[in-house]
């Protein structure tokens, strides 16, 4: 389909494709297989400015927004997911400083990421507190020109190898989920340090780490918004990126359905492609379908937040949550399609389904988005039987 891209929006995803292709696609298999961070493919995008589609140009970006993100996003995602999240984390953690950063704070980390010279993460997640985010206990406490953190943050994309990180800590832990505050906390700095490397189903390439903090001392001018903001710094966050989740996964469906395809038109079998059986041809319309589908909303979503728009909730969470179900059911079908090889790893299909189930999983698990989205519902229904 026609998505009326201007041409600086077409220049942004044929490069974003070369690269993928290109740099990225001969070495997914070794990245995966040796669970070894994409380094050199982040070093490529950096070099042609992609890690700065998404910023204003006065802190070094291309004045982009999130539907030039979620471009870059899905053409990785076609040929790694892994490659593909290391790049968006960093999106996700630079986004509470687009949102709620001071000048002086924009000035001081935007462009380094912009140049991709330094990557981002976002903390929020502990073993305790995943989908609920009112219950994380890491602490933040008050002493004089500083806070000192203190606690342990899981399952951190970009965790050891980002260089600047967003982290939610409470500053009052009587006032539950209005006690949590957002920081910006910089690697390097004494009593923050990492866990171990998390081995993964999926995105094996991406780093995966816990975050560790002991008496660490950040100044206080590192506080984002203020005092009490953090859950709302949080969801402001994701209502952003949760788009850029939609996009990975709709790159992995768009890669596995490519692969689908590509194979049923050349396996042979009774004498002709088994593309001609109509159960096979069923099979690729519907995930064609639903592919086109979930990239219709996760487009509209993303222009949707680019337009202005700060009532996003619902729909954001509607295109993670119809984008990742697709994602996941293109590639358990793609896997179908290649029959006994699909299940080996000699073939690149099996990894497309290992990838896509993390997708129902990060920024919200799935039952999660149906909770925004069906209490969303409620809450506009109510305002409009009052008008």
């Amino acid at each position: 389909m026609d998505y009326f891209l201007t041409e600086e929006q077409i220049m942004v995803r044929d490069l974003a494709r070369k690269i993928a292709q290109e740099k990225a696609k001969p070495v997914v298999a070794e990245l995966d297989r040796e669970e070894k961070f994409p380094s050199e493919i982040m070093k490529v995008l950096a070099e042609a400015d992609l890690f700065g589609v998404y910023i204003e140009e006065k802190y070094g970006g291309m004045g982009g927004g999130i539907f030039e993100l979620c471009l870059v996003t899905e053409e990785l995602s076609r040929v790694c997911g892994g490659i593909a999240v290391t790049y968006a984390a960093s999106a996700l953690g630079t986004d509470p400083i687009l949102l709620f950063g001071t000048e002086a704070q924009k000035k001081k980390y935007l462009p380094a990421i912009a140049a991709g010279k330094k990557l981002a993460a976002f903390g929020l997640t502990e073993p305790v507190a995943g989908s609920d985010a009112g219950a994380i206990e890491t602490t933040a406490r008050k002493e004089g020109d500083y806070y000192v953190l203190n606690g342990l943050k899981h399952f951190i994309t970009n965790g050891g190898d980002a260089e600047i990180y967003t982290v939610i800590a409470m500053t009052d832990k009587t006032k539950g989920a209005r006690g949590a505050s957002a920081f910006i906390v910089e690697k390097g700095t004494p009593g923050f340090s990492f866990g171990k490397k998390e081995e993964k189903l999926g995105i094996r390439c991406s780093s995966t780490r816990e975050l560790i903090f002991e008496e660490c001392k950040i100044p206080k001018e590192n506080i984002l918004a203020k005092e009490g903001m953090g859950f709302i710094v949080t969801m402001k966050t994701f209502d952003m990126s949760r788009p850029g989740v939609a996009a990975q996964a709709l790159g992995i469906a768009q890669g596995a359905f490519d692969l689908a395809l590509e194979y049923t038109r050349t396996r042979q079998q009774f004498g002709k492609p088994i593309c001609s059986n109509q159960g096979v041809k069923f099979m690729l319309a519907d995930m064609a379908t639903e592919i086109e589908a979930a990239r219709g909303l996760v487009y509209g979503v993303a222009r949707m937040i680019d337009s202005g728009n700060t009532k996003v909730s619902k729909e954001s969470a509607m295109a993670k949550l119809y984008a990742s179900d697709v994602a996941m059911r293109v590639s358990t079908e793609a896997v179908q399609l290649f029959g006994g090889y699909g299940y080996m790893r000699d073939y690149p299909v099996e990894k497309f389904m290992r990838d896509a189930k993390i997708t129902q999983i990060y920024e919200g698990t799935n039952q999660i988005q149906r909770e925004i989205i069906a209490n969303n519902l409620i809450k506009e229904s109510l305002a409009n039987s009052k008008e």
